[in-house]
């Protein structure tokens, strides 16, 4: 959800705010070159920090209409926040002298802690980005599975209408069988009846056979041995 990849993008905002806020606070106390390169550092971290709010509108966009004016409003909250900082820093570089012994040491103090702080704030981003990393390749993962049942459950629904189409041509062809089979018994009782009518025939032609030549014998007894 467009919700929780804000949430992911939020806490790594918070994150190099805290060392934004760290170097704005250090700044002061800084002089010459420390201060040249706490100004350099501090101006990456500030374009990675627009760039995750860049990132941050962009899942506004995309997120619910139910959660919107809330994600609006706390990225309004993050911008202003952002350019407060930025305009501070601005305004403890622009006219600096030179440091006392004394804060010198300090300084010396307050970067020891600060880049212990910056370290354990980049850990914890770096986490925060690989959980991002993570989500995201479950997301695509997910989607690929969606995927794949999706297309296994359009073959599954092509095979159970051949199986139907098959059933039917299956029912067709019983079909047909009783068929053959009713009219090969009819068949049958022809052939069984049209036996029995030529056996009868067969003997009314041997009765009538018999009869003829008995009938011929007694005419060629009356006609020749009969005086």
């Amino acid at each position: 959800m467009s919700s929780e990849e804000f949430e992911k993008l939020q806490e790594i905002y918070k994150s190099l705010y805290e060392e934004l806020k760290l170097m704005r606070e250090g700044a002061p106390r800084c002089t010459g070159e420390d201060r040249k390169r706490l100004v350099r550092t501090f101006d990456e971290r500030h374009g990675e920090a627009d760039e995750v709010l860049q990132g941050m509108e962009e899942e506004l966009r995309a997120a619910p209409s139910s959660y919107r004016n809330l994600m609006s409003t706390k990225l309004r909250m993050y911008r202003r926040d952002l350019s407060k900082l930025q305009r501070d820093l601005k305004s403890c570089t622009t006219g600096f002298g030179l440091s006392s012994p004394t804060v010198e040491g300090s300084q010396h103090a307050l970067y020891s802690s600060q880049n212990q702080q910056s370290t354990h704030l980049q850990a914890q981003r770096a986490l925060l980005l690989q959980g991002t990393d993570s989500l995201n390749n479950a997301s695509l993962s997910i989607e690929r599975s969606q995927r794949i049942a999706a297309e296994t459950d359009h073959i599954g629904n092509d095979i159970i209408e051949e199986l139907g189409g098959q059933r039917e041509q299956l029912d067709r062809t019983r079909n047909r069988l009783v068929d053959t089979g009713e009219n090969l018994s009819r068949s049958r009782k022809v052939l069984r009846a049209m036996s029995r009518r030529l056996v009868t025939n067969k003997l009314l032609l041997g009765v009538i056979i018999l009869m003829e030549l008995a009938i011929l014998g007694a005419v060629i007894y009356l006609k020749f041995f009969r005086r």
